[in-house]
């Protein structure tokens, strides 16, 4: 019985391994962290031969399938969560309020975040846009600030991938 599920629950283990591993990996990817890349894929890849080396021989057994299947779904779950809390690279918000703009702007400014004010036209007249561009790690409070000013406020998030320049990370 232990041979019978042993191999199934090693298959899975090695599937949420290597897929966690490669749902960082192309987050990596993306963030242009190549070399950090090469060595995630050169781990995932080497755990998933010997994955499929042992399902190869032993295909006989179902049990190792549904394994390989289980271990796969969770390591897009873990994959994923690994990536939230690890927050790579920047994010782009636009912030749009319609009656506190100043107020959260400086009290942004106040919390060390960069903000950029940008008129703009509503379907119902001018607006302003607040821009920012901040690492992922810092959604969470600015989220807090702009909310605890105007829970209201029209936000879109976006990933940024800055190109030049100074991002004001420094005055923190």
């Amino acid at each position: 019985m232990l041979e019978l599920f042993g191999g199934a629950l090693l298959i899975m283990v090695m599937r949420i391994a290597d897929v966690t591993i490669g749902t960082f990996r192309t987050i990596l990817v993306v963030q242009a962290k190549k070399y950090h890349a090469a060595i995630a894929g050169f781990v995932e890849v080497l755990i998933w031969i010997f994955a499929m080396r042992f399902i190869v021989e032993h295909l006989d057994n179902n049990y190792n399938l549904i394994g390989y299947a289980l271990g796969f779904a969770i390591g897009n779950i873990l994959g994923v969560s690994l990536e939230q809390k690890v927050a790579l690279g920047y994010v782009q918000m636009n912030v749009i309020s319609k009656y506190h703009t100043d107020k959260i702007a400086d009290t942004l400014r106040l919390s060390k975040y960069a903000v950029t004010i940008l008129p703009g036209e509503g379907g119902s007249g001018g607006v302003a846009v607040l821009l920012l561009i901040i690492r992922r790690k810092e959604m969470k409070p600015v989220m807090k600030i702009i909310d605890s000013i105007d829970k209201d406020a029209f936000i879109t998030i976006q990933h940024s991938r800055p190109y030049r320049g100074f991002i004001h990370g420094g005055r923190k």
